[in-house]
């Protein structure tokens, strides 16, 4: 699925990383969401490596990365320590200023990342999402019947994790599976049958209710992102009906571009010619 791609095994000091790289030119840096792992780039990221050195990891605790034990503050699964990971890895990899998109919770590591260490990211792209403080300070009864796994995921452990290892395959692809390539989604549900990388998803719900809304509130009207801003997100889907997508990033950032596509959630596997159109106008500029 990844032509021409090489996949390594790096390690940071906090974590050892799954990781494809591919392509020449500028560095680029693609961030997964959930429930998945770097493939679902596959059909994107041989396009960018046409102009770009793609990066492609697993999240530390997805796929087949490794992250340090949890700690009952969820600290090594916060936002924050994943974008510690990346930048460890990217400068390891020789790249000190990079670009980089991030889907659903990999968006929330991208941004992350540009907010914490501003003077390594040039420019930031984020799916499908608006930031966490956000999304849990405008949380209403349509969000929480929507997404609640956002609030069944970060119970306390081990309830999400014992009624999610009953059937791992039937909870996070109940539904939609057309929209994923065969091989992809073998990729997927390999790695969610593993109760450690259950437990680390969930770990990363439970810091997103607790540490990563508390970053963001900290740094809300406080810090700002200073690189160009790209938000795409489905026009089929909930982000499209709440929010102003734009003026909410606007809140966060000077230069904010970005519009709806005609796609689900997973903008890279359902729409990806017009993914990769948009990240590499953008990353070209």
């Amino acid at each position: 699925m990844f032509p021409g791609f090489t996949l390594r095994t790096v390690r940071t000091p906090e974590a050892t990383l799954r990781v494809r790289t591919g392509g020449e030119g500028p560095p680029l840096l693609l961030l997964h969401g959930h429930p998945q792992t770097h493939v679902m780039w596959h059909l994107v990221a041989p396009r960018l490596a046409r102009h770009f050195t793609v990066v492609c990891p697993d999240l530390r605790g997805y796929g087949d990365s490794v992250g340090p034990p949890s700690t009952p503050d969820h600290e090594p699964a916060s936002k924050r320590a994943m974008a510690r990971d990346m930048l460890h890895l990217m400068r390891q990899l020789g790249h000190d200023r990079f670009r980089v998109a991030g889907h659903d919770r990999g968006g929330r590591v991208a941004y992350r990342l540009a907010l914490d260490h501003p003077a390594s990211v040039e420019r930031l792209a984020v799916l499908d999402i608006i930031p966490t403080g956000d999304a849990w300070r405008r949380a209403d009864r349509a969000f929480a019947l929507t997404n609640w796994h956002w609030a069944f995921l970060a119970q306390p452990h081990p309830l999400p994790e014992r009624l999610i290892s009953a059937n791992p395959g039937a909870f996070y692809y109940r539904e939609g599976r057309e929209r994923f390539a065969p091989d992809a989604l073998a990729d997927y549900e390999r790695c969610v049958h593993r109760p450690e990388v259950i437990h680390a998803m969930c770990e990363d719900y439970r810091a997103g209710a607790t540490l990563d809304d508390a970053h963001d509130r900290a740094d809300r009207g406080v810090r700002r992102l200073r690189c160009p801003v790209l938000a795409l997100w489905s026009a089929r889907e909930e982000l499209e009906r709440w929010y102003d997508v734009l003026a909410v990033w606007r809140a966060w950032a000077d230069d904010v571009r970005g519009r709806a596509l005609d796609a689900g959630h997973y903008l890279a596997e359902e729409a990806p010619e017009e993914v990769a159109a948009e990240l590499h106008a953008f990353f070209s500029a």
